[in-house]
């Protein structure tokens, strides 16, 4: 009855996806309130489960020498399930009205509730056998939903999509196998589940194998291209699974694989942990200089993803319970943020037709809510005091300061000059908006262009309220997250 349980929210909306491959609604009213259905269901299986079953693992199928499919929730599984089965509801509302009139729509619908499945079984998962197969379907069910326009642009991403997240997840198969017969079975247990007996060494190779490997998702350097390239898919796309599910799967599998795998007693202070903190310290101030340099807004905002995922290792490779604390909170907080941000940005292109940054002039005053919003969001990501975003930052800069190495004080360094960098990026956006150039107001005369529809509102409204709900009551927030850092549950 239990595997039952925790196989429902992870079966349910794949088998709901498959649906409209063989079902075509009448109309898409109809189609949306099913597949709206189905993700609050899902949802709800899912709260069902982080109350009811957490802690014991079940396994629905063992293949040999230990390798098996294996469910569990733990203090980690329950944050990233809990924060994808707020997102995806909220952001289907968004999606419908996006994708309004779209011929194709069924089929996109049909990946895009069935990727909702694919990343709980990410989350869900009990030993590092069944965290790889469902990383690999993870990629396999989203490349149609980025080469979703079916033109040269989109199917160039999807190819480079592929090949960089295929690849990557086979430099860990080495961990995967090594793990599995040097560990207890691949099973995830707080501060690792290695034998004594295991070889120190090869350890360490198979560590960073899988660290560039899972990283390929969080888009780590050099494996980071991949992610500006995806932006040309639809921007529910690249909010939800782009911004938040897919590039969150691959720090939440570092995370697994440094505290629950392997465990940072054998990487702290070697050559594992110093390589992945200088890859993580290079890419978050080299992705936030191409994000000042880019011009395109949604890339601007992937390349502000690609330095923010890098906050998230740095804190992870400290390899101290501040800095894990840190990685898990600015994972949470900037999901939150960088939600708003491309929803903001996607109402914008949808609205105007327009993707540059140059052509933003002047657009505040036609869009009020939706850049006022993308202001508040702005503000948090750079780190302003009251936002969430400072919150995750100002813990990061401590436990970097903490930990009393040259790689922690390096990295305190970086994470100021990405800050500024921020600033930038962000709020030159906001300034244009609301501030154009005299003589440089596009949107002057303007009277079609109008603020987003209610359906695309309600979820940039939301998350924008939730950003300042995080800020001003950080405190249990961070006491839930120290839980989950300590091992508590």
């Amino acid at each position: 009855m239990e595997i039952f349980m925790l196989l429902m929210p992870v079966l349910l909306p794949i088998a709901g996806g498959s649906v409209l491959f063989f079902y075509k609604f009448k109309n898409e009213k109809s189609r949306n309130l099913y597949l709206e259905i189905i993700a609050v269901l899902t949802s709800l299986f899912i709260w069902f489960d982080l109350y009811s079953y957490r802690g014991a693992a079940h396994t629905l199928y063992s293949f040999t020498s230990g390798f098996s499919i294996t469910f569990a929730i733990d203090g980690m599984g329950t944050l990233f399930a809990a924060l994808i089965s707020v997102m995806w509801p909220m952001v289907l509302l968004y999606a419908f009205s996006y994708m309004r009139g779209e011929e194709r729509g069924h089929r996109f619908f049909a990946f895009y509730i069935g990727t909702y499945g694919v990343t709980l079984g990410v989350a869900f998962a009990g030993n590092i056998t069944t965290m790889y197969v469902f990383y690999e379907m993870l990629s396999l069910i989203t490349i149609p939903l980025v080469c979703y326009y079916g033109n040269h642009e989109s199917m160039y991403a999807g190819r480079k999509y592929a090949a960089f997240t295929i690849g990557g997840a086979s430099l860990t198969f080495f961990a995967v196998i090594a793990a599995t017969l040097y560990g207890q079975n691949g099973a995830f247990i707080y501060g690792g589940s290695l034998l004594s007996g295991a070889d120190v060494t090869l350890m360490r190779i198979a560590f960073l194998l899988a660290f560039f490997g899972f990283g390929t998702k969080a888009a780590i350097f050099p494996l980071y291209a991949w992610l500006p390239t995806a932006s040309v898919a639809p921007t529910p796309v690249t909010a939800l699974l782009h911004a938040v599910a897919v590039v969150n799967s691959g720090v939440f599998a570092v995370i697994r694989i440094l505290w629950y795998l392997f465990g940072p007693d054998i990487l702290i202070g070697s050559y594992a942990q110093n390589i992945g903190l200088i890859a993580a310290e290079f890419t978050l101030v080299f992705a936030a200089v191409l994000a000042v340099r880019e011009r395109h807004f949604k890339k601007r905002l992937a390349y502000s993803t690609i330095s923010n995922l890098s906050y998230m290792l740095f804190g992870i490779m400290l390899m101290t319970p501040a800095g894990f604390l840190g990685g898990i909170a600015h994972m949470l907080f900037h999901s939150v943020i960088k939600m708003t941000l491309f929803l903001c940005a996607g109402a914008f292109m949808h609205s105007t037709e327009k993707s540059y940054v140059y052509e933003l002039n002047g657009v505040g005053k036609r869009m009020p809510v939706t850049f006022v919003c993308y202001t508040i969001a702005a503000l948090s990501l750079t780190g302003i005091p009251l936002l969430c975003g400072f919150v995750s930052k100002w813990t990061l800069l401590n436990a970097g300061a903490d930990a009393g190495t040259t790689l922690g004080i390096v990295g305190v360094c970086c994470l100021i000059v990405s800050a500024f960098l921020c600033a930038i990026y962000t709020l030159t956006v906001s300034i244009r908006a609301f501030f154009p150039m005299a003589g440089m107001d596009r949107f002057a005369h303007d009277g079609k262009t109008k603020d987003a529809d209610l359906d695309m509102k309600i979820p940039i409204i939301f998350f924008t309220i939730v950003n300042l709900l995080f800020g001003l009551f950080s405190g249990p927030v961070i006491e839930l997250l120290g839980g989950i850092v300590n091992g508590l549950f």
